[in-house]
Protein backbone atom coordinates (compact mmCIF):
# COMPACT_ATOMS: atom_id res chain seq x y z
CA UNK A 1 0.00 0.00 0.00
CA UNK A 2 1.52 3.59 -1.05
CA UNK A 3 1.61 6.37 1.19
CA UNK A 4 -1.07 8.18 -0.56
CA UNK A 5 -3.11 5.51 -0.53
CA UNK A 6 -2.90 5.12 3.47
CA UNK A 7 -2.92 9.09 3.46
CA UNK A 8 -6.57 8.37 1.83
CA UNK A 9 -7.40 6.08 3.91
CA UNK A 10 -6.52 7.56 7.37
CA UNK A 11 -8.42 10.57 6.30
CA UNK A 12 -11.45 8.64 4.99
CA UNK A 13 -11.70 6.93 8.72
CA UNK A 14 -11.39 10.11 10.22
CA UNK A 15 -13.87 11.51 8.47
CA UNK A 16 -16.93 8.82 8.22
CA UNK A 17 -17.82 9.59 11.65
CA UNK A 18 -18.15 13.39 10.84
CA UNK A 19 -19.63 13.41 7.18
CA UNK A 20 -21.04 9.96 6.64
CA UNK A 21 -24.78 10.79 6.57
CA UNK A 22 -24.43 13.76 4.01
CA UNK A 23 -22.07 12.56 2.20
CA UNK A 24 -24.44 8.80 1.48
CA UNK A 25 -26.94 11.59 -0.04
CA UNK A 26 -24.85 13.26 -1.88
CA UNK A 27 -25.23 12.65 -5.84
CA UNK A 28 -22.70 12.66 -7.87
CA UNK A 29 -22.57 12.94 -11.92
CA UNK A 30 -19.88 13.44 -14.46
CA UNK A 31 -20.33 14.86 -17.58
CA UNK A 32 -17.78 13.82 -20.17
CA UNK A 33 -17.34 14.01 -23.95
CA UNK A 34 -14.56 12.63 -26.54
CA UNK A 35 -13.68 15.95 -28.16
CA UNK A 36 -14.46 19.45 -26.93
CA UNK A 37 -17.02 21.84 -29.17
CA UNK A 38 -20.12 19.38 -28.36
CA UNK A 39 -21.67 21.85 -25.60
CA UNK A 40 -20.17 19.69 -22.91
CA UNK A 41 -20.11 22.99 -20.59
CA UNK A 42 -23.37 23.88 -21.80
CA UNK A 43 -25.22 21.17 -20.84
CA UNK A 44 -23.33 20.57 -17.29
CA UNK A 45 -24.45 24.28 -16.22
CA UNK A 46 -27.80 23.83 -17.29
CA UNK A 47 -28.39 20.79 -16.11
CA UNK A 48 -27.01 22.14 -12.81
CA UNK A 49 -29.95 25.03 -12.92
CA UNK A 50 -32.49 22.57 -13.70
CA UNK A 51 -31.58 20.27 -10.50
CA UNK A 52 -31.96 23.62 -8.89
CA UNK A 53 -35.39 24.26 -9.97
CA UNK A 54 -36.25 21.16 -8.48
CA UNK A 55 -35.10 22.61 -5.29
CA UNK A 56 -31.56 20.80 -4.99
CA UNK A 57 -28.42 21.92 -3.53
CA UNK A 58 -26.14 21.63 -6.34
CA UNK A 59 -22.37 22.25 -6.63
CA UNK A 60 -20.91 22.57 -10.33
CA UNK A 61 -17.58 21.80 -10.11
CA UNK A 62 -15.25 22.80 -12.90
CA UNK A 63 -12.72 19.90 -13.19
CA UNK A 64 -11.19 20.66 -16.82
CA UNK A 65 -7.30 21.41 -15.10
CA UNK A 66 -6.51 22.89 -18.91
CA UNK A 67 -8.98 25.29 -20.21
CA UNK A 68 -11.97 25.70 -17.36
CA UNK A 69 -14.61 27.94 -18.52
CA UNK A 70 -17.79 27.12 -16.33
CA UNK A 71 -17.38 30.72 -15.32
CA UNK A 72 -17.01 31.91 -18.95
CA UNK A 73 -20.95 30.27 -18.99
CA UNK A 74 -22.15 31.95 -16.59
CA UNK A 75 -20.50 35.16 -16.83
CA UNK A 76 -18.47 35.03 -14.14
CA UNK A 77 -14.56 36.21 -12.74
CA UNK A 78 -13.51 33.70 -10.13
CA UNK A 79 -11.15 35.94 -8.09
CA UNK A 80 -9.56 32.20 -6.99
CA UNK A 81 -9.96 28.62 -8.30
CA UNK A 82 -9.12 24.99 -7.39
CA UNK A 83 -5.36 25.74 -8.19
CA UNK A 84 -5.44 28.12 -4.78
CA UNK A 85 -6.99 24.91 -2.77
CA UNK A 86 -4.37 22.55 -4.28
CA UNK A 87 -1.64 24.90 -3.40
CA UNK A 88 -3.15 25.38 0.47
CA UNK A 89 -3.45 29.26 -0.40
CA UNK A 90 -7.06 28.92 -0.06
CA UNK A 91 -9.93 26.23 1.48
CA UNK A 92 -12.71 25.15 -0.33
CA UNK A 93 -15.15 27.34 1.56
CA UNK A 94 -12.70 29.91 0.30
CA UNK A 95 -13.65 29.56 -3.35
CA UNK A 96 -16.79 28.13 -3.63
CA UNK A 97 -19.32 31.05 -5.35
CA UNK A 98 -22.98 31.35 -4.61
CA UNK A 99 -24.16 32.35 -8.40
CA UNK A 100 -27.16 34.35 -9.51
CA UNK A 101 -28.58 31.08 -11.03
CA UNK A 102 -29.29 29.09 -7.43
CA UNK A 103 -26.32 26.70 -7.56
CA UNK A 104 -22.65 27.25 -6.45
CA UNK A 105 -19.64 26.84 -8.40
CA UNK A 106 -16.15 25.54 -8.11
CA UNK A 107 -13.93 27.38 -10.20
CA UNK A 108 -11.80 24.90 -12.46
CA UNK A 109 -7.62 25.52 -11.97
CA UNK A 110 -6.87 26.64 -15.57
CA UNK A 111 -3.13 25.63 -16.62
CA UNK A 112 -2.73 23.22 -13.84
CA UNK A 113 -1.76 20.05 -15.74
CA UNK A 114 -2.69 16.81 -13.64
CA UNK A 115 -4.13 15.95 -10.14
CA UNK A 116 -2.32 12.70 -10.18
CA UNK A 117 1.09 14.76 -9.85
CA UNK A 118 0.26 16.12 -6.92
CA UNK A 119 2.86 15.84 -3.70
CA UNK A 120 1.19 13.79 -0.88
CA UNK A 121 1.05 16.69 0.56
CA UNK A 122 -1.25 18.59 -1.62
CA UNK A 123 -3.07 15.31 -2.29
CA UNK A 124 -4.07 14.95 1.31
CA UNK A 125 -5.09 18.64 1.61
CA UNK A 126 -7.10 18.29 -1.58
CA UNK A 127 -8.79 15.66 -0.11
CA UNK A 128 -10.12 16.98 2.80
CA UNK A 129 -10.73 20.15 1.01
CA UNK A 130 -13.06 17.92 -1.32
CA UNK A 131 -15.25 17.00 2.25
CA UNK A 132 -16.44 20.33 2.06
CA UNK A 133 -18.58 19.66 -0.87
CA UNK A 134 -20.66 16.91 0.66
CA UNK A 135 -23.31 19.55 1.65
CA UNK A 136 -25.04 19.43 -1.50
CA UNK A 137 -27.44 16.94 -2.99
CA UNK A 138 -26.00 17.16 -6.61
CA UNK A 139 -22.36 17.21 -7.53
CA UNK A 140 -22.29 18.08 -11.42
CA UNK A 141 -18.45 17.49 -12.37
CA UNK A 142 -17.73 19.05 -15.51
CA UNK A 143 -14.93 17.18 -16.58
CA UNK A 144 -12.19 18.25 -19.67
CA UNK A 145 -12.68 16.77 -23.09
CA UNK A 146 -10.92 14.18 -24.32
CA UNK A 147 -9.44 11.02 -22.42
CA UNK A 148 -6.66 12.20 -20.11
CA UNK A 149 -6.22 10.28 -17.07
CA UNK A 150 -8.26 13.14 -14.85
CA UNK A 151 -11.23 12.76 -16.70
CA UNK A 152 -10.99 8.92 -16.70
CA UNK A 153 -10.34 9.16 -12.84
CA UNK A 154 -13.29 11.55 -12.29
CA UNK A 155 -15.69 9.27 -14.55
CA UNK A 156 -14.86 6.31 -13.11
CA UNK A 157 -15.55 7.93 -9.52
CA UNK A 158 -19.17 9.55 -10.37
CA UNK A 159 -22.21 7.94 -9.72
CA UNK A 160 -23.32 8.13 -13.18
CA UNK A 161 -21.04 9.78 -16.24
CA UNK A 162 -22.90 11.40 -18.98
CA UNK A 163 -21.44 11.53 -22.29
CA UNK A 164 -22.26 14.10 -25.01
CA UNK A 165 -21.74 14.16 -28.19
CA UNK A 166 -23.57 15.24 -31.57
CA UNK A 167 -24.77 14.08 -34.92
CA UNK A 168 -21.15 14.96 -36.74
CA UNK A 169 -19.24 12.04 -37.95
CA UNK A 170 -16.32 13.15 -35.93
CA UNK A 171 -18.10 13.96 -32.84
CA UNK A 172 -19.91 10.10 -33.03
CA UNK A 173 -16.70 8.25 -33.57
CA UNK A 174 -14.73 10.35 -30.57
CA UNK A 175 -17.88 9.41 -28.33
CA UNK A 176 -17.30 5.90 -29.10
CA UNK A 177 -13.58 5.88 -28.43
CA UNK A 178 -14.17 7.93 -24.97
CA UNK A 179 -16.81 5.01 -24.13
CA UNK A 180 -14.13 2.20 -25.10
CA UNK A 181 -11.21 3.89 -23.15
CA UNK A 182 -13.60 3.93 -19.83
CA UNK A 183 -14.57 0.25 -20.65
CA UNK A 184 -11.16 -0.65 -20.97
CA UNK A 185 -9.41 1.71 -18.78
CA UNK A 186 -11.33 2.11 -15.39
CA UNK A 187 -11.55 -1.85 -13.17
CA UNK A 188 -15.05 -2.55 -11.95
CA UNK A 189 -17.07 -0.52 -14.27
CA UNK A 190 -19.94 -0.26 -11.80
CA UNK A 191 -21.65 3.12 -13.03
CA UNK A 192 -24.48 4.45 -14.94
CA UNK A 193 -23.25 5.66 -18.18
CA UNK A 194 -25.21 7.41 -20.57
CA UNK A 195 -25.55 9.31 -23.65
CA UNK A 196 -27.03 12.34 -24.57
CA UNK A 197 -27.02 13.78 -28.55
CA UNK A 198 -26.88 17.48 -28.61
CA UNK A 199 -27.70 19.48 -31.51
CA UNK A 200 -30.11 17.47 -32.49
CA UNK A 201 -32.62 18.83 -36.03
CA UNK A 202 -35.18 15.95 -34.84
CA UNK A 203 -36.02 13.22 -32.24
CA UNK A 204 -35.51 10.78 -35.34
CA UNK A 205 -31.93 12.25 -35.76
CA UNK A 206 -30.92 12.12 -31.91
CA UNK A 207 -32.37 8.15 -31.35
CA UNK A 208 -30.54 7.00 -34.94
CA UNK A 209 -27.28 8.65 -33.37
CA UNK A 210 -27.40 6.67 -29.82
CA UNK A 211 -29.00 3.88 -31.14
CA UNK A 212 -25.69 4.15 -33.87
CA UNK A 213 -23.33 4.72 -30.33
CA UNK A 214 -24.98 2.16 -28.01
CA UNK A 215 -25.10 -0.79 -30.73
CA UNK A 216 -21.61 -0.46 -30.92
CA UNK A 217 -20.79 -0.38 -27.66
CA UNK A 218 -22.87 -3.45 -26.79
CA UNK A 219 -21.57 -5.54 -30.03
CA UNK A 220 -17.80 -4.52 -29.51
CA UNK A 221 -17.41 -3.95 -25.62
CA UNK A 222 -19.90 -5.75 -24.14
CA UNK A 223 -21.16 -2.78 -22.37
CA UNK A 224 -24.37 -1.04 -21.86
CA UNK A 225 -25.24 2.49 -22.51
CA UNK A 226 -28.51 3.86 -21.92
CA UNK A 227 -29.80 7.15 -23.85
CA UNK A 228 -30.52 9.49 -21.68
CA UNK A 229 -31.84 12.45 -24.01
CA UNK A 230 -31.29 15.01 -27.06
CA UNK A 231 -30.99 18.89 -27.25
CA UNK A 232 -32.43 20.45 -30.32
CA UNK A 233 -30.49 22.98 -31.81
CA UNK A 234 -31.72 26.00 -30.96
CA UNK A 235 -30.54 29.44 -31.84
CA UNK A 236 -31.51 30.44 -27.84
CA UNK A 237 -28.18 28.38 -27.31
CA UNK A 238 -25.94 30.78 -29.45
CA UNK A 239 -27.83 33.92 -27.62
CA UNK A 240 -26.89 32.73 -24.35
CA UNK A 241 -23.43 31.87 -25.24
CA UNK A 242 -22.88 35.09 -26.62
CA UNK A 243 -24.69 37.08 -23.07
CA UNK A 244 -22.39 34.55 -21.02
CA UNK A 245 -25.93 33.55 -19.43
CA UNK A 246 -27.56 29.71 -19.47
CA UNK A 247 -29.75 29.08 -21.67
CA UNK A 248 -32.21 28.02 -19.15
CA UNK A 249 -32.09 31.32 -17.47
CA UNK A 250 -32.18 33.64 -21.05
CA UNK A 251 -35.24 31.11 -22.59
CA UNK A 252 -36.78 28.59 -19.42
CA UNK A 253 -39.28 27.76 -22.61
CA UNK A 254 -36.84 27.62 -25.75
CA UNK A 255 -36.66 24.19 -27.20
CA UNK A 256 -33.13 23.77 -25.18
CA UNK A 257 -34.78 23.86 -22.34
CA UNK A 258 -37.62 21.97 -22.09
CA UNK A 259 -35.03 19.27 -23.53
CA UNK A 260 -32.24 19.83 -20.47
CA UNK A 261 -35.73 19.77 -18.26
CA UNK A 262 -36.18 16.22 -19.44
CA UNK A 263 -32.82 14.78 -19.12
CA UNK A 264 -32.55 16.12 -15.59
CA UNK A 265 -36.48 14.55 -14.99
CA UNK A 266 -35.02 11.46 -16.53
CA UNK A 267 -32.08 11.08 -14.34
CA UNK A 268 -34.03 11.71 -11.28
CA UNK A 269 -36.23 8.71 -12.23
CA UNK A 270 -33.32 6.45 -12.55
CA UNK A 271 -31.92 4.67 -9.65
CA UNK A 272 -28.60 4.63 -8.65
CA UNK A 273 -26.31 2.93 -6.23
CA UNK A 274 -26.65 3.66 -2.64
CA UNK A 275 -23.89 4.43 0.08
CA UNK A 276 -21.70 6.50 -2.76
CA UNK A 277 -21.30 10.08 -1.95
CA UNK A 278 -18.43 12.18 -1.52
CA UNK A 279 -16.17 9.64 0.46
CA UNK A 280 -16.73 6.95 -2.12
CA UNK A 281 -16.24 8.93 -4.85
CA UNK A 282 -13.13 10.33 -3.64
CA UNK A 283 -11.72 6.88 -2.89
CA UNK A 284 -12.10 5.76 -6.09
CA UNK A 285 -11.18 8.85 -7.37
CA UNK A 286 -7.78 9.05 -5.97
CA UNK A 287 -7.42 5.08 -6.12
CA UNK A 288 -7.26 5.46 -10.20
CA UNK A 289 -4.96 7.81 -9.57
CA UNK A 290 -2.25 5.47 -7.71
Amino acid sequence: MTDQAETLRAIMRQREGQTGADAKRTRIITVASGKGGVGKTNVSTNLALSYAAMGKKVILMDADLGLANVNVVLGIIPKYNLYHVIRKQKRMSDILMDTDYGIQIVAGASGFAKIANLSEDERQGFIEELYHLSHADIIIIDAGAGVSNNVLAFVGAADEALIVTTPEPTAITDAYGIIKIIATEIDNLNLGLKLIVNRVKSVTEGKKVAERVINIAGQFLNLKVDYLGYLYEDPTVQEAILKQKPFLALDPKCKASICINQIAGRLERVEYREGGGVGQFLKKLFGRLE
